[in-house]
């Protein structure tokens, strides 16, 4: 089944296309060889393909790649006691079809995008299913949360660990602004951001958060010993569990170091550290998606890379959550 926009198209991946994705071994069975059907179930995997909003944001192209990269990583994970693989579903992505020139307004591309997003899930997402979203710019955490609060009928919080907050001023939208966008138009209620690099941030975003009453803390004052992942973690978790809030879960790719991502730096967290994250604020009951975007690998080995973490996140967050 495919949907189409004037430069968006969704396409469902049936089994037969997943199992191209999947190295087939005598005596083992593979994730990808036990997931549901989308009706049953609980996790829902969608892809997005795109840098349309990392480009609107004059950043570099390559997050189109991230999905496939994680789904020849994700589905040949062994299914065994830890992780069955049974209550999850690949639905398919969003992609840029290809007769659509990006030579336009890439600001009303990415909000032509936004509403194809909305959509998509509103039509394939039920009340008790978690959409899980991978790839494409950090643009597209500004559909999910406004699915989210329509979808509740109530405003959601969000946490992210960042080294930008993606606060930019409301200058038409790119992958720089969603969360602005976002508590401007009522979808946001609190926004916990994490591991803000101080000197790619402006005074202005940093400003804006206080203003806004957001919550946020420096990679710097966990490299020089304020502030320890794991206390924060469990406090964070401890807060979002508090409230019965439903709590959007966020990771940019160009957090971790050295992976590739639209926004590359060589500074970062470990992807130990990222997988410890991601399984502490999992554990809040009332999740409403889990969104990993950024990843942008340009060669072989950088599939491997982006693809392997990304199957390691998406993998320790259906653990955690249960």
């Amino acid at each position: 089944m495919t949907h189409k926009t004037k430069h968006f198209e969704f396409n469902n991946l049936n089994k037969e296309e997943l199992q191209l994705f999947i190295s087939k071994r005598e005596g083992e069975t593979k994730l990808g060889q036990q997931l549901t059907d989308l009706p049953q179930a609980k996790y829902v995997i969608i892809g997005v393909e795109e840098s349309v909003g990392p480009r609107a944001n004059k950043g570099r192209g390559g997050a189109e790649k991230g999905f496939k990269a994680f789904l020849s990583s994700f589905l040949n994970m062994q299914s065994n006691e830890s992780l069955i693989g049974n209550h999850i579903h690949v639905l398919g992505s969003v992609s840029t079809h290809t007769e659509a020139g990006l030579d336009g307004n890439l600001n009303q591309m990415v909000e032509e995008l936004d509403n194809f997003l909305v959509k998509i899930l509103h039509e394939h997402i039920n009340q008790n299913q978690i959409p899980i979203v991978i790839g494409g710019g950090h643009n597209n955490a500004y559909p999910l949360m406004k699915f989210s609060y329509e979808r509740y009928q109530q405003q959601i919080q969000v946490v992210n660990f960042d080294a930008h907050a993606d606060y930019r001023r409301l200058e038409g939208r790119h992958s720089g602004n969603p969360f602005s966008y976002a508590f401007k138009d009522g979808y946001l209620k609190k926004y916990f951001v994490l591991g803000l690099h101080q000197r790619f941030n402006s005074q202005q975003i940093i400003d804006d958060l206080r203003r806004d009453g957001h919550y946020f803390t420096f990679y710097e004052s966990y490299i020089f010993g304020e502030h320890n992942y794991l206390d924060d973690f469990q406090t964070l978790r401890d807060t979002l569990t508090r409230t019965k809030d439903y709590t959007g879960v966020e990771l940019d790719m160009d957090t971790i170091e050295r992976m590739p991502s639209s926004a590359f730096s060589p500074a970062g967290i470990s992807v130990d550290i990222a997988r410890l994250y991601i399984s502490q604020v999992a554990k809040k009951k009332n999740i409403a998606y889990l969104h990993l975007p950024e990843g942008a690998p340009t060669n072989e080995l950088e599939e491997r890379i982006v693809g392997k973490t990304l199957a390691y996140l998406v993998s320790d967050f259906i653990v955690s959550h249960g």
